[in-house]
């Protein structure tokens, strides 16, 4: 097994059947996720987070936990990018030597049995993100370690807290520190262990106040405090490790360091935890907290509550998993599938002109989902113009009728057909179809053509208006069974006449009552006959625009599209697609590989791993 084991194989043997269930399923997702981590950061898997200060023993902790050297030492900051630690217990198997391994998430495949490299590897890739002069990056180091001797857990170690800064780090260092372990801390599926020195002030710890603010009820906290031996003779941590100062719901644990001097003089793993050993066993106030002392205790806690967590956030888990699939699903149906035949692009703009000309012939007809319930538009707007704003135009009084003629009812029928054509462009830039946000250059040939066509069709609508006003213009029909008829014409004007005797009516100028009837029956005829045109025109030019423009359009634009788009030497221009919808393809292609074995990974265990429901 060799001096450098954490502690002996029958501890770890009386603790590894608890957790070795589920915690290697997070291990496996960690590494699933770690090609798109950054896409799926909003994923928070179950790990415990090292948190305390610079000097604290966080990295002693960390060793003690493996049983073995590996990190960085300094007398500065020694973590400067996070290190997300995966310890996995490995069961001694026939053929299996024992051997302990560590592999980089970053060289994968490349085993390392001597941890002094280990320690070289992760100074060289924190320099290589961090600089060499103490600077600190965000970036994740990805580390695994392999060992009959370990017990399952995922650790993340994170930068010590730091006040001073050194070297090139800037003068913000301290609140950029805990900026980062706070992105870490805060997520509800993270255990928090913070780790405070005992020879320092323990209720003003940087790590416990930390740990405070993100989880106030002290529910995924675990205290570690260090150095217990080296704390100033008369006074112990006994009321801390018992939860009486700073309470926490997951406890206290207490553990012995080597020293610097220890690890100069190369102490070894098994030397220092015998030390830790006889310490707590030797203690007058410690021997009767026994299960609150020592790396031991540490692992076997860190485990037990990694893996009732685990079970604990699995479901949910796995149901959102389930939910970034779908919403992955969905975002790459929008990108659609490279095409690679001849055959297969002529296909797919067949289909987009399809689409697009039933997504236009539902937005006439007010069937389309992508009409506003915040404004009219479509085919409602349409028979808003005809029913509301024409049929306002159109109800001019009497004088003016009688200066303009019939012929200024032109007007506000043209008016009328350019309304409708403005609501036919808005809706042809509003069609949804979900293939044409891939390709620029047929969304920009489609809209000249459509363009184009409706322009076109404006024009026998504006003839058939034209038209209509000449007709009603050239033959004055005084036998229209709607028209009042002279006649009945001077019964009406006689009464009115009568019923109103103020001499305002015969005008400024003094007139025979003759005179008065007459300019009475005038205004009262063309009055009648005005409205005969009128409810003609309002008729017959909506009419007259739906069969022309409106109901043209959905007739034969895409025949129109066939013979001007579809043509086989222009196909590959027109499904062109924009660089970075390539490449958002790929990427999103990979975030839902990765999700669908993420997904897999959670189907496959096991009923009795999950809590009951």
């Amino acid at each position: 097994m060799g001096e450098e084991a954490s502690f002996s194989n029958k501890n770890v043997a009386a603790s590894t059947t608890i957790g070795s269930s589920v915690i290697p399923i997070i291990n496996r997702l960690q590494d699933i996720f770690s090609p798109v981590d950054g896409e799926l950061s909003k994923i928070s898997l179950p790990q415990v987070a090292v948190v305390g200060s610079q000097s604290s023993g966080k990295s002693s902790v960390l060793e003690a936990l493996v049983g073995r050297d590996f990190l960085p030492r300094g007398c500065d900051i020694c973590t400067r990018r996070p290190l997300a630690l995966m310890l996995v217990n490995r069961p001694r198997n026939p053929g299996d030597d024992g051997r302990e391994w560590a592999e980089f998430r970053h060289l994968p495949g490349k085993r390392f049995f001597d941890f002094t490299k280990v320690r070289q590897e992760i100074m060289a890739e924190t320099n290589k993100e961090a600089g060499s002069n103490r600077g600190v990056s965000e970036k994740q180091i990805g580390l695994k370690i392999s060992s009959p001797n370990v017990l399952n857990m995922t650790l993340v170690d994170l930068p010590g807290i730091t006040k001073v800064p050194v070297g090139d780090q800037p003068t913000d260092i301290e609140a950029r520190i805990r900026k980062m372990i706070m992105a870490y801390i805060r997520q509800e599926n993270c255990i928090i262990l913070a780790v405070s020195p005992a020879n320092s002030d323990l209720a003003t710890s940087d790590a416990l106040q930390m740990a405070r603010e993100a989880d106030p009820t002290g529910s995924r906290t675990i205290g570690v405090i260090t150095k217990l031996d080296i704390m100033d003779r008369g006074t112990n941590a006994c009321n801390f490790l018992l939860g009486k100062v700073v309470p926490l719901r997951l406890g206290y644990v207490g553990v012995v360091n080597r020293s610097q001097e220890d690890i100069n003089k190369n102490r070894s793993m098994q030397d220092a935890l015998a030390y830790e050993k006889n310490f707590f066993r030797d203690h007058p106030v410690y021997n009767g907290l026994s299960d609150r002392c020592g790396i031991p205790q540490l692992a076997k806690k860190l485990n037990q509550i990694l893996e009732q967590h685990i079970r604990m956030v699995l479901p949910g888990l796995k149901s959102e998993l389930h939910s970034r699939l779908n919403a992955v699903a969905k975002e790459l149906q929008k990108y659609g599938d490279v095409m690679e035949s001849k055959a297969e692009k002529e296909t797919m703009l067949l289909n987009i002109l399809t689409k697009y000309c039933e997504a236009f012939s539902a937005m006439v007809d007010g069937r389309s989902q992508e009409i506003s319930t915040k404004e009219l538009s479509g085919g409602a707007r349409i028979r808003y113009i005809f029913q509301s704003i024409f049929v306002k135009t159109l109800e001019v009084p009497f004088e003016v009728l009688v200066r303009r003629q019939i012929a200024r009812l032109l007007d506000p029928c043209l008016q009328c057909l350019r309304f409708v054509y403005d609501e036919l462009i808005k809706m042809s830039h509003a069609c949804a179809v979900t293939e044409l946000q891939r390709f620029p250059v047929l969304r920009r040939h489609l809209d000249d053509v459509m363009g184009k066509f409706i322009r076109d069709s404006v024009r026998p609508a504006e003839r058939m208006i034209d038209s209509l006003i000449e007709i009603e213009m050239d033959y004055i029909n005084s036998s229209n069974p709607n028209f009042v008829g002279g006649k009945k014409a001077v019964e009406v004007a006689m009464q009115q006449l009568k019923s109103s005797q103020p001499p305002s009516i015969l005008g400024p100028l003094e007139m025979t009552e003759q005179e008065a009837v007459e300019i009475l029956v005038t205004k009262l005829l063309l009055q009648s006959y005005y409205d005969v045109v009128r409810k003609n025109v309002q008729d017959l030019v909506p009419k007259s625009i739906m069969h022309f423009l409106v109901n043209h359009a959905k007739r034969n634009l895409h025949n129109t599209f066939i013979q001007k788009l579809y043509r086989e030497n222009h196909v590959e221009e027109l499904l062109q697609e924009h660089d970075e919808v390539a490449a958002n393809r790929r990427q999103v292609k990979e975030v839902s590989l990765v999700l669908q074995q993420a997904v897999q990974t959670l189907d496959e265990v096991e009923s009795e791993y999950l809590p009951e429901t």
